[in-house]
Order: C-alpha cells, then sequence, then structure tokens
C-alpha cells in the first residue's frame, strides 16, 4: 500500500552482556521500522557439555513481537554473552523465501560464523556467476550469503584475515555485523552509504544501525562507526574499554556518500546517524521548504483564499518534523500559517486479508489514515510530506482530505522529484512507474494527476544544502535517486559501457 520507496534493514549485535540475546531483541524492536518481513537472532556461547562453542539461531516471518512471542527462546536456546540480530526487508532476494531471512549462519574449518547485512552489493552478480562456475551450491537468493562463500573459501589461515579478505573483493553498500566464536565485528563500507554506531552498555559493547536502538536499552551512545572502519570487539576490547579498528583499503575515487534518504525519510526522528540527530536535519529540510516555497507563493494573498490562515498539516509519522520545521520558518518570515494535525494515523494496522486491486488499495490508506473534518473544512490547506514515488497513496490521501471540503489543496514535498532506481538498498519501482517520469518531470501535470491545485518540491541543491547546514561534517550525501548521479558504479553502468566502447 505503501507509496514510499522500502526500507533497508536494521541490524543489531553486542558483546559480553549476561542478557546478550534478550538486548538484541529489543535492539530490533526499535528498529522494527527499517523491516517488517521477518527477524531473526543468532546468539553464541561455549556449550560445556558438549565441549565445543554452539551459536544457536532463531528467525522467522512476520514483526520481531510475533516471531519471538516465546520467552523460553531467550532462556532455553539463545543463550550467551554475545548476540546479533536482523531485521529485514528484502531489496534482494526473494521476501518469500525462508532461506532469505537473516542472520546466516555456518559451520566451517574456521569455526562458528553468524552474519547480518544491511545493504546491497553492486558486484553481486559477478560475484555469483565466480562461485557458480566453481560448483558452489546457494542455499539463498541473498547477495549476503555470497559474503560468507568468500570468507569460507579465502585462501588465509587466520579467521579474521579470511573476514578481512572477503570484504576487499565486495563492493556497493553495507553495513555488516559478524559474529565469530569469539568475537563481534562490525563493519561499514568505504562511502558510508548506512549508518552504523557504536554504544556501551555497562561493561557490553553494542552496534546497531540507529542510536534508537541504544536508547531502548540504556545503552551510551560512545560514536559513529567510520566508512571504511572494521570495530573488532573481544575480549580484549572489554578489557581496555575500547575495540581495536582496522580499515578497508579504499579506492583512489571513494568518497564519502552517506544515504540522504536516511535523513529525509528511512531513520526514526529520535535517532543520531551520520554524526546527527535526524529531527535537526528534518526541521532544517523543513526550513529550506519553506525558502523556496513560501505560504504566500503558494496561496497567493485573494478574494479566492479563505479568510483564516492557510494550515500546515503532515502526512505522519515521518513528515512530521519537516512539517514543523516549515511552519516554523513561515511564522521567522512573517508569513501566516498555522500547523495543524490534520490527517490521524491507525498505528495498529496489519495486512488486510482482501483481494488486489484498485478498491483494495482505496480500504487501505483509509484504514491507515484518516483527516479531520473540523481542522481541514473550509481552509486553504498545505500538506506537507517527504516523498512522492508512484503517487497512488499521495492521490487517495488528497481524495479523503477533499471529501472534508477545504478551500484549496497544496502539496510540498521535502525533498526533489525521485527520478532513478537506487541500487545500494532502497527499493524503488521501475523508473517508468515513478510518477515524475510518468509525466515527463512536468510538476503541473503531476499536480493534476494528484488532484492537488499546486504541487511544490524541494530542489536537490536545497536538499543538500539543508542536510550541510544541519550537519557541517565535511561529509558528502548520495542523492542518486533524484539526480542519477551514482557515486559507485553499478553492474548495470558497467554493462553498458562494456557494450559501448565495443
Amino acid at each position: 500500500m505503501s507509496d514510499k520507496p522500502k526500507h533497508y534493514c536494521g541490524i543489531f549485535g553486542i558483546f559480553n552482556h549476561s542478557e546478550a540475546s534478550l538486548m538484541t531483541y529489543y535492539g530490533l524492536h526499535a528498529l522494527q521500522h527499517r523491516g517488517q518481513e521477518s527477524a531473526g537472532i543468532v546468539s553464541s556461547f561455549y556449550d560445556e557439555t558438549r565441549g565445543f562453542n554452539v551459536m544457536p539461531i532463531y528467525k522467522g516471518f512476520g514483526l520481531v513481537l510475533s516471531v519471538f512471542d516465546d520467552k523460553k527462546v531467550f532462556t532455553d536456546k539463545l543463550k550467551g554473552k554475545s548476540a546479533i540480530g536482523h531485521n529485514r526487508y528484502s531489496t534482494s532476494g526473494s521476501s518469500t523465501n525462508p532461506a532469505n531471512i537473516q542472520p546466516f549462519r555456518v559451520h566451517y574449518k574456521n569455526g562458528n560464523l553468524a552474519l547480518a547485512h544491511n545493504g546491497n552489493l553492486t558486484n553481486a552478480s559477478a560475484l555469483r556467476k565466480r562461485f557458480r562456475d566453481k560448483g558452489v551450491l546457494f542455499q539463498s537468493t541473498s547477495d549476503t550469503e555470497l559474503i560468507l562463500h568468500l570468507i569460507s573459501h579465502s585462501k588465509k589461515s587466520e579467521q579474521l584475515e579470511q573476514i578481512m579478505d572477503a570484504l576487499s573483493q565486495i563492493e556497493g553498500a553495507y553495513c555488516l555485523v559478524i559474529q565469530t566464536d569469539t568475537q563481534l565485528i562490525a563493519v561499514r563500507d568505504p562511502n558510508g552509504f548506512r549508518p552504523l554506531c557504536l554504544g556501551k552498555l555497562d561493561g557490553a559493547f553494542v552496534v546497531a544501525s540507529e542510536s534508537c536502538a541504544l536508547d531502548i536499552i540504556g545503552a551510551d551512545y560512545i560514536r559513529d562507526i567510520k566508512p571504511g572502519e572494521v570495530v573488532i570487539i573481544d575480549d580484549s576490547a572489554v578489557m581496555a574499554g575500547e575495540p581495536a579498528s582496522l580499515f578497508l583499503n579504499p579506492k583512489d575515487n571513494t568518497k564519502s556518500a552517506a544515504c540522504v534518504f536516511e535523513y529525509i525519510y528511512f531513520s526514526r526522528p529520535d535517532s543520531k546517524i551520520f554524526g546527527e540527530n535526524v529531527d535537526k536535519v528534518r526541521r532544517k529540510i523543513g526550513k529550506y521548504l519553506a525558502k523556496e516555497h513560501p505560504v504566500s507563493a503558494v496561496v497567493p494573498p485573494s478574494s479566492k483564499r479563505s479568510k483564516k490562515k492557510p494550515i500546515v498539516i503532515s502526512v505522519p509519522d515521518s513528515s512530521n518534523t519537516a512539517a514543523l520545521g516549515y511552519a516554523g520558518e513561515s511564522h521567522k518570515n512573517g508569513e501566516e500559517c498555522k500547523f495543524e494535525i490534520g490527517l490521524i494515523r491507525n498505528h495498529y494496522v496489519g495486512r488486510t486479508f482482501i483481494s488486489p486491486g484498485q478498491e483494495s488499495r482505496q480500504i487501505k490508506v483509509r484504514t491507515k489514515f484518516n483527516p479531520v473534518r473540523g481542522v481541514i473544512e473550509g481552509r486553504d490547506v498545505i500538506i506537507v510530506d517527504d516523498s512522492i514515488v508512484r503517487g497512488t497513496t499521495s492521490r487517495m490521501l488528497i481524495e479523503l482530505i477533499r471529501k472534508c471540503n477545504p478551500k484549496s489543496v497544496h502539496f510540498l514535498v521535502s525533498s526533489p522529484p525521485i527520478i532513478e532506481p537506487c541500487f545500494y538498498g532502497m527499493d524503488f519501482p521501475s523508473p517508468e512507474e515513478l510518477i515524475a517520469n510518468k509525466y515527463k518531470r512536468n510538476v503541473e501535470d503531476i499536480a493534476k494527476a494528484l488532484g492537488v491545485d499546486s504541487l511544490h518540491y524541494l530542489s536537490p541543491e536545497g536538499l543538500i544544502a539543508a542536510v550541510k547546514e544541519a550537519n557541517p561534517t565535511g561529509q558528502d550525501y548520495c542523492s542518486a535517486c533524484f539526480t542519477g548521479n551514482y557515486p559507485v558504479k553499478i553492474e548495470q553502468q558497467q554493462e553498458k559501457e562494456a557494450n559501448e566502447l565495443v
């Protein structure tokens, strides 16, 4: 039903905690917004009865609450002081194949190994072909399995060397938590596409996709894991109070490319990612939206305008903060408007078991959102949303709002038009399905299709300026879905360029 890009995945890891698997469960609960298809946890401990290290695993389809609905899983099965976990939304690999549910766990010549991955490998096809030519069998269709094969096939002798060897061969966007019998290893790709942070809870070290997962268990945020950094957490790190780090060898043209969509939509507003609070960045994005599209330009004062101030409403929940930023900056600039709660979101909506089709999509929108007639009726309404993909949900929302008899309806988007696919882990429709491309990027035509009086996007330049003003760390951002400028080449691009040279 969602008219949004699908989420990435959420990863979590903890080392040296007496209730490691339970802490991982809570961490995954905080990261539920990053993936709702499946969840899994792997723990690690030395089994004195059998005399060797074991890694019990428990995973399944559904939300964290439904997968881990039996507390005995934590007391009787997922034992140990180390654990990693994963929430999944599939961007590669079938979403209905149980073999694709992470974390992945294997036993090979150097012991046990478990891995959870957030992102997409851009050279996955080439790696998969290489292994198939060698006769390697695959249990899943996920590119994450390739990393395990690279580790197990490495000619290096030591396990850490094997892991580093594998990492040197993969390209694209990835954050990893890797669990061995004695270590927890956290990895962020050299471009830093994905967020990954390091925290501490008493004597335990924690890694997570977002800091909100640290907050839920009471862990202290220490820092972001740096692009290209491999953080090694073991007993020595616990004794020293600080983990050791290695760094992947960057390519000559490697630049920071943090995914700007994390700030726009994906991450929770209470999280700190890429060195800054998401809430602060989204407010700044709303500020720049007000600079580019002031209220008086969106709803020009005229005899047709409502006698009351235009109202600004958000499409909850991801656009709440940007809408507040827009309204706040408008007030500072003397622009008359009033922030209102015009849409109520039902947070308890599950899957609706009705047949596919237009009617079912409308029902899904109605079960998720309901407009507040008393707020909207007779008013000039400015809707602030963070993005538009296909436009189907936006169109239905506007139809609901129109039934409340507003004076006029205007749509503001706190990001530029989405015009290109993402190959780094974000799931967009094909370019032809994107509403911006469907109407040849003509904003007036898109506005007519949505049924609004006017439509206004934040410019790509305004977006990046807003993010950098809020987070002046000097890092660069990936905005390929808005511009087509991909920081890391993908296999499709390489194949096209090769064909052009022939």
